[in-house]
């Protein structure tokens, strides 16, 4: 249990880093544009895992398997773009809280495909009534937040 609840940890951590990066580059975005912000936040961010990967040599700097995989792996690149783009837009518009909450929903319901139809290599969860009940009440969250 202990690796799982590790994992859930540095996956909380994962949605305070969102958040955050969710609410700087809509502050940015208000400076440069939004599509000017998806491009910087990208060049910056390049910049920051080449010194990891090539200078602090972390990961197995074994680059020559990228032809290797699938192409729709590659695709991830494209939605970061689309992702960095869109939060950048809404969040001024309705909050940060209303907007992650969002996000997440929009987050379950694809993460519940995935796993129930064990699309790209992960292991098969059947969706179920607890998943949809869940679901339900963190999409009633995001309405109550929208609530003033």
């Amino acid at each position: 249990m202990h690796g799982k609840l590790l994992a859930l940890v540095i996956a909380a951590g994962s949605g305070l880093t969102m958040a955050l990066q969710g609410a700087l580059n809509s502050a940015l975005g208000k400076i440069v544009g939004l599509w000017e912000t998806t491009f910087i936040v990208h060049a910056v961010g390049t910049v920051v895992v080449g010194i990891l990967v090539f200078v602090c040599r972390l990961g197995t700097c074994d680059l020559a398997k990228w032809a290797s995989a699938p192409w729709y792996t590659y695709l991830g690149g494209v939605l970061s773009v689309l992702i960095i783009y869109m939060v950048a837009r809404t969040m001024p518009v309705v909050g940060v809280a209303p907007a992650t909450t969002a996000i997440i929903v929009g987050q379950v319901l694809t993460a519940a495909v995935v796993d129930h139809l064990g699309l790209f290599g992960m292991n098969r969860i059947p969706f179920n009534w607890y998943h949809l009940a869940g679901t339900f009440l963190m999409a009633g969250g995001a309405f109550l937040l929208l609530k003033k």
